[in-house]
């Protein structure tokens, strides 16, 4: 079972509420270490870029599914 498989297993209310939590918490840990590997370079490429995105979008939806909620109107990938 992943991390977030092991956040996303809670029931109720509250449970919902301490999932929220452990969902961002975990998509802001992914976040600070993709900054910080990034932040030592002069050039980024964009598929590094893009692929810490998805990763963190993976996370949210992941999450977003296992709760049984419908996903965010108007959330499309690409514009």
């Amino acid at each position: 079972m992943t991390k977030t498989e092991v956040a996303t297993a809670g029931k109720g209310e509250a449970g919902a509420k301490g999932t929220d939590e452990a969902v961002i918490n975990e998509a802001l840990r992914l976040i600070d270490g993709g900054l910080l590997d990034l932040m030592h370079r002069e050039l980024v490429s964009t598929d590094e870029v893009s692929d810490l995105l998805l990763d963190v979008r993976m996370l949210l939806t992941a999450a977003e599914l296992a709760s049984g909620s419908k996903p965010a109107a108007g959330a499309s990938v690409g514009a």
